[in-house]
């Protein structure tokens, strides 16, 4: 039978229906994906034509070249440096605003109550308190520097609200930034102290040991440094001119590679110069790269975002780096409280009142928490962080960051030095952290110096464990003078190297530190340089991106020893065989780094399986502290008490292979590295949300190197790398213009600029960049105050 007429127009017209609807779906997306496209382009930086800034009084000129390094030259320091703070503003605005709250203990206003252990343990600390009081310690010139880069940061903050074109981030978390001040920039600089100078948790945890173990038992877990290793300054080298629980801990070592190598060793014969400063590794970078030219000053190099000047870099004539030195300059001390009253306490047999600081903290869609801290003679109280160890007695905390400290000067004078001389000078200001500066001139020097406040103390064992804060002997009563900070300038042996590792010899007549990193990183650095005398910018490069594990080198040998007796398996016996045939690098296509790294995991989990997890977090070093447990065998009561070090190195190998069987297959000739090593560059906000990760990360990449190596990837217990080299750069003072970089995973913050993360494969690959400080183009913006 035929369809009647009606029924064929009515099936017509639902396809017509159905052909508009989708066509206007299709539409709606269309416009909507480009309104999206234009909301989030809105903020994207702006790096060509002209822009009016009526915060300066004269062009300044922008250039931004194809890595996205912003190159400003300007006729004046106020109009350079307030230029500065609106191009560090167009391209880190975000990333400002979340740091300065960080420090500050402000998320909580923005995020919510997920915030608020973080606010309080920041409130506690006081980072902005003391960048209060630094402040008022600085000259008038530097304070102007501070104002006119807050004039810039707000010229973009103003500008960017008029025009609707803030980051789109910040419509994501309901917020928008406030006014920008110099002691935002401040405390910034003091967060940066923090991340690079802590040890009070490795004292709380001493602490706790004491508590609950045997002395004998728990000393051996007191860090050590290994007996025979390197140091930095030899003995002849030695050059003095006078003779817990809501903590935020600080990766353990926050360290870094440096080394400069004099003229007499190089291919140009002029010093070489290496750094690549380890911190977290993020989307954006820790640090942005820029270059600064006014008549009397050209310098270029990294500075964290929200701070004036180049804190790291070059200019016309010298370079330098750092690494962090670890001093001891944070200590715990324990408090007795009056009974009668909370706010007091015993000093030298009176009662003395504590400050009493209201810090509220603002909590977004919730009441304000009405937050006191206490302040003693020595600092805040901290105890509620301290986890078990502060949980029955009162601990406050001694640093030298907290007090007024002036390391702007510093750089500021840093970037106009022309020689070692007036460099040293610029570091007398440079207090917090301390750091390990490498430098090099074109004249052919080449320096090193360990500088910073460092405590003196009587006894170095001091250090180690909380003191009795009601007694003045413990007192820190004075500093390491600055004359007296390990130095060494132009030494024999034609170079001088830094990896976190022991920096004086048993000679050196003050304490810097009970806590090093370990020496695998330097004793290789030391190696490759002390076995050539023609040296070039590729062999500086080769050695940043050397993926040599020492730590291999002495362990692997010394185990397979002990399990030539063990009864193995087939399985067991191939992976035997396959360490046997290992060179000792952590190479991504390797199986040998990935049955090492396990293997040694599951022998500190085997050693420490009595130590509960949330002490374990305070337990920094502890890989450390492992090598020195195995290294004395039977010897150690830890070891001993796990049945010896032969049933540890056994059990923890077939626990390595065990695992790795459950996460990569039973087929070991498939297992590499770099399947479990990778590297991602993980933007803040992905945290938040897992749909925000597919928008702001991308994809991880396989990397080389590990925690032991010079190329510095250390993972965070599953294999995503996030901690290294946060920026590398190269120079040879033969050419002193011109450096060499890698910022990874790029200069902007913006997900649809052409540099969020155009360096992200130069970063696994060692890909550098050149930067020269007089000949570069690039896309050029002039900033001006006249109106078009």
């Amino acid at each position: 039978m035929e369809e009647s007429s009606d029924n064929i127009k009515k099936k017509f017209n639902w396809k017509r229906i159905s052909f508009y609807t989708a066509g206007t779906i299709l539409l709606l997306i269309i416009v909507g994906f480009l309104f999206l496209n234009h909301f989030v382009g809105k903020s994207l930086e702006v790096i060509e034509g002209t822009t009016e800034l009526s915060a300066i009084t004269d062009d300044v000129i922008v250039v931004t070249d194809d890595d996205g390094v912003p190159h400003i030259k300007a006729t004046n320091e106020q109009d350079l440096y307030t230029a500065q703070g609106y191009v560090q503003a167009q391209r880190r605005m975000l990333q400002m605003e979340l740091s300065r709250r960080q420090a500050s203990g402000t998320l909580s206003e923005i995020i919510g109550e997920g915030a608020l252990s973080n606010d309080k343990y920041f409130r506690a600390l006081g980072l902005r308190r003391a960048a209060e009081k630094s402040f008022d310690l600085y000259d008038d010139h530097a304070k102007d520097i501070l104002q006119w880069f807050a004039n810039g940061v707000n010229a973009y903050i103003d500008e960017a609200k008029e025009n609707g074109a803030l980051p789109f981030e910040f419509s994501l978390i309901g917020a928008e930034p406030g006014e920008w001040t110099p002691l935002d920039s401040l405390t910034i600089g003091k967060y940066m102290a923090f991340d690079l100078g802590g040890h009070w948790e490795r004292q709380a945890f001493n602490y706790y040991l004491l508590k609950r173990y045997s002395n004998e038992k728990a000393y051996e877990l007191f860090p050590t440094y290994p007996e025979g290793k390197m140091t930095i300054i030899d003995e002849d080298e030695i050059d003095i001119a006078t003779s817990f629980k809501d903590a935020v801990i600080p990766h353990s070592f926050n360290g870094s590679n440096n080394w400069v190598v004099s003229g007499e060793k190089t291919a140009s014969g002029k010093p070489l110069l290496a750094d690549d400063p380890h911190l977290g590794l993020s989307t954006p970078s820790i640090w942005l790269q820029m270059h600064l030219e006014t008549d009397d000053m050209n310098v270029s190099g990294v500075i964290f975002a929200g701070i004036p000047g180049i804190i790291l870099g070059h200019n016309d004539n010298i370079a330098w780096g750092v690494t962090n030195v670890g001093p001891d300059v944070q200590q715990l001390y324990i408090e007795k409280r009056n009974p009668d009253n909370e706010h007091e306490f015993l000093f030298e047999g009176e009662w003395e009142e504590a400050e009493v600081i209201k810090e509220p903290i603002k909590v977004k869609d919730g009441k304000t928490v009405n937050y006191e801290v206490l302040e003693t003679r020595h600092g805040p109280i901290i105890s509620e962080f301290a986890k078990e160890s502060g949980e029955q007695s009162v601990l406050s905390l001694r640093w030298t960051a907290l007090d007024a400290t002036p390391e702007l000067q510093a750089v500021i004078e840093m970037n106009h030095a022309t020689n070692w001389d007036e460099f040293e000078t610029a570091l007398e200001d440079f207090h917090a952290p301390a750091q390990s500066f490498v430098f090099a001139s074109e004249d052919g020097t080449i320096a090193y110096k360990a500088n910073g406040k460092i405590p003196i103390y009587e006894k170095s064992k001091h250090a180690l464990v909380p003191l009795p804060g009601w007694e003045a002997k413990y007192e820190w009563e004075d500093f390491i003078p600055f004359d007296e900070l390990p130095r060494v300038v132009n030494p024999e042996k034609g170079f001088i190297a830094t990896a976190n590792n022991k920096i004086t010899p048993d000679n050196y007549p003050y304490h810097i530190s009970n806590v090093w990193a370990q020496p695998y990183r330097y004793e290789r650095i030391h190696e490759v340089l002390e076995a050539s005398d023609n040296l070039t910018i590729e062999d500086m490069e080769d050695l940043q991106m050397d993926p040599t594990n020492l730590r291999a080198r002495e362990f692997v040998p010394y185990f397979i020893d002990i399990l030539q007796e063990a009864s193995l398996t087939e399985k067991e016996e191939k992976a035997i065989e396959l360490m046997e045939d290992w060179d000792y690098t952590d190479v991504v296509n390797l199986a040998q780094p990935l049955i090492f790294d396990f293997w040694f995991q599951a022998i500190e989990e085997i050693l420490f399986s009595d130590i509960p997890d949330d002490m374990m977090e305070l337990f920094s070093g502890r890989q450390q502290t492992a090598d020195e447990l195995m290294r004395k065998g039977n010897r150690s009561i830890w070891v001993d008490e796990k049945d010896g070090v032969e049933e540890i190195v056994l059990q923890s190998f077939k626990d390595a292979l065990a695992r790795i069987e459950d996460d990569f297959g039973t087929n070991m000739n498939k297992w590499k590295w770099g399947d479990f090593h990778q590297v991602q560059f993980k933007h803040p906000l992905s945290s938040a949300n897992k749909y925000l990760g597919y928008v702001f990360n991308k994809k991880p990449l396989p990397v080389n190197g590990s925690k032991f190596t010079p190329m510095a990837a250390s993972h965070n217990g599953d294999g995503i790398v996030n901690h290294g080299a946060s920026w590398r750069f190269v120079i040879d003072m033969d050419d002193p213009k011109t450096g060499y970089h890698i910022v990874g995973p790029g200069q902007s913050e913006h997900i649809k600029s052409p540099t969020y993360s155009n360096q992200l494969e130069d970063w696994v690959n060692g890909t550098y960049h050149e930067t020269s400080i007089t000949a570069f183009k690039g896309k050029k913006l002039t900033l001006t105050n006249k109106k078009e």
